[in-house]
C-alpha cells in the first residue's frame, strides 16, 4: 500500500475537503492506538489558524476514544512539540499547522516519544489503521483531555538554556512573526536576551496567518528594515519551524547562508541540505574540508542524513534548519539566534561565507504533478538545458511534496541566463499541466 494521505510534512490540505473532523479523529484515534504504551499520553499543539481549535478537538477525540490521554499546549511552534515530549516524556505529539500554507489549508504531523518525526513506515501504518475497524480502549476507559499551563514558559526555558551566554544588549532587531505560532514566544526570547525588539505580522485573527507576511514574503520585511534603522530582522513562517533573515541594508539572507554562517561557528566536520542547496554553498565547504550530503527536499530527509552519520547540522534554503544538540527538528527561533551567536557580535551585512550562483525558483500551479513530471517534452527540455549547463551551473524540476505545484529551479552564472533557462522550462511545464 502506497502512502496516500501523508506528505512530505504530514498529512495537509484544504479544510473541509482534504482534511475534515472526521479524518482528524481517525488520525487521533489511530495513532494513539499504534503507540506501544497501554494508556498513550499524546501532546496536541496548534498554529493560530481559525480551523486548529476544530481540529484540536477532533484529534482530541480520536485519542481518548482508544483510551489515550490528550494534552491541549495550545498555540506554540512546532519545535516545541519535541523539545516537550523529550522534557516530559510523552509517547506522542500531535502538531496541527499547514506551515507556511493559507490559512484555508491545515496539517496534522506527528512526533513519536523519541522527538523524532514518524518514520514513513509510521505513517504507512497509520494509514492501514484507517481502514480497519475503530478499536476498543485496551483497558476498557476511555482517555481524558488535559490543558496544560505554563507551555509557552516551558519552550521559552529550553531557549533561554541553549543561549545563556548570548547577549543582545543594545541589537535592534525586527521580528516577523507571520501572524502565526511565534507571535508571543519569539518577542519574548528576544527581549530576555536584551534585544531592543520590535515586531510586524504578530497580530494573528485565524485568517491572516502568511498573508503576505512571514518567511515567505520576506520582500515586506526587507523594505521595513531598509528604512527603519534596525541591525537586522527575521521572518518565521506559520508555525515556526524555519526562519530567513534579512541584512541591515535590505538584503534577504537565505537558509544556505545561514547554515553556513552556523557551520564555521559550530566547526562541524559535516552538514546536511538538499538537492536545493546553491552550488556556491558546496564550493564553500569544500575550499574549507567540510563534508557536505545533499538529501531530498524536505526537513524530514534533512534530518534522516543526520542521524545516519551521527551529524549535528543541517538545513535548508527555505530557511529549515537543525541544530541536532537542540532539538530534532527545525526551529526558526533557535535558528535565528544561533545565527547572531554564530556573527559573534558582528554585523550580517559584513557576512562573507559564501558566494552565491546567481538561481532562480518558480512555482508552477499544476492540476496533476505526477503526470506533468512524466510529460516526455518536459524530460527531453529539462535534458537539454541541464546539458547546455552542464558544468557551469545547473537545472531541477521537482513536484512539491504539500501543494498542486512543480518547482523549477536553475542556477546559471549570470542571472540573465538563469531567468532565460527558467523561463523557457517554466512554459513547457505549463503546457504540460
Amino acid at each position: 500500500m502506497a502512502r496516500k494521505l501523508f506528505g512530505t510534512d504530514g498529512v495537509r490540505g484544504e479544510v473541509g475537503k482534504v482534511l475534515t473532523a472526521d479524518l482528524a479523529l481517525a488520525l487521533g484515534r489511530a495513532a494513539t492506538a499504534g503507540a506501544p504504551a497501554q494508556r498513550p499520553r499524546v501532546l496536541l499543539l496548534r498554529d493560530t489558524r481559525e480551523s486548529g481549535e476544530m481540529l484540536e478537538s477532533a484529534l482530541a477525540a480520536g485519542i481518548t476514544s482508544v483510551g489515550g490521554d490528550a494534552f491541549i499546549a495550545g498555540v506554540l511552534p512546532t519545535p516545541a512539540a519535541p523539545l516537550m515530549v523529550r522534557r516530559y516524556g510523552f509517547d506522542l505529539a500531535a502538531v496541527i499547522s499547514a506551515s507556511h500554507n493559507p490559512y484555508g489549508d491545515n496539517g496534522i504531523k506527528f512526533f513519536g516519544s523519541d522527538g523524532f518525526k514518524l518514520s514513513d513506515a509510521a505513517e504507512l501504518e497509520i494509514e492501514r489503521a484507517l481502514q480497519a475497524p475503530a478499536p476498543l480502549p485496551a483497558d476498557g476507559h476511555v482517555g481524558r483531555v488535559h490543558d496544560l499551563h505554563g507551555t509557552h514558559e516551558d519552550y521559552l526555558r529550553e531557549l533561554a538554556g541553549r543561549f545563556e551566554s548570548l547577549d543582545l544588549s543594545g541589537v535592534k532587531v525586527l521580528l516577523d512573526c507571520a501572524h502565526g505560532a511565534t507571535y508571543e514566544v519569539a518577542p519574548e526570547i528576544f527581549r530576555r536576551l536584551g534585544a531592543e525588539v520590535t515586531t510586524i505580522a504578530a497580530d494573528p485573527d485565524g485568517r491572516n496567518i502568511n498573508a503576505g507576511v512571514g518567511s515567505t514574503h520576506v520582500e515586506m520585511l526587507a523594505a521595513r528594515i531598509a528604512e527603519s534603522g534596525h541591525d537586522v530582522g527575521f521572518a518565521f513562517d506559520g508555525d515556526g519551524d524555519r526562519v530567513l533573515a534579512v541584512d541591515r541594508t535590505g538584503t534577504v539572507v537565505d537558509g544556505d547562508e545561514l547554515v553556513a554562517l552556523a557551520v564555521l561557528h559550530l566547526k562541524v566536520p559535516g552538514v546536511a541540505v538538499t538537492v536545493m542547496t546553491n552550488y556556491g554553498f558546496h564550493a564553500a565547504m569544500e575550499q574549507r574540508g567540510i563534508e557536505v550530503v545533499a538529501a531530498a527536499v524536505g526537513d524530514r530527509y534533512v534530518l534522516e542524513e543526520l542521524r545516519a552519520r551521527n551529524w549535528r547540522l543541517g538545513g535548508e534554503q527555505s530557511g529549515h534548519i537543525i541544530d541536532m544538540d537542540f532539538c530534532p527538528s527545525g526551529d526558526g527561533i533557535a535558528s535565528a539566534l544561533l545565527t547572531l551567536e554564530s556573527l559573534r557580535g558582528g554585523d550580517l551585512a559584513d557576512r562573507d561565507v559564501m558566494t552565491k550562483l546567481p538561481q532562480r525558483l518558480v512555482n508552477v500551479r499544476v492540476a496533476d504533478r505526477d503526470a506533468t513530471m512524466a510529460s516526455p517534452k518536459l524530460s527531453e527540455a529539462t535534458a537539454r538545458e541541464a546539458a547546455a549547463l552542464a558544468g557551469r551551473g545547473r537545472v531541477l524540476l521537482r513536484p512539491s511534496g504539500t501543494e498542486p505545484l512543480v518547482r523549477v529551479m536553475v542556477e546559471a552564472p549570470t542571472a540573465e541566463e538563469a531567468d532565460a533557462v527558467c523561463e523557457r522550462l517554466v512554459s513547457v511545464v505549463s503546457a504540460a499541466a
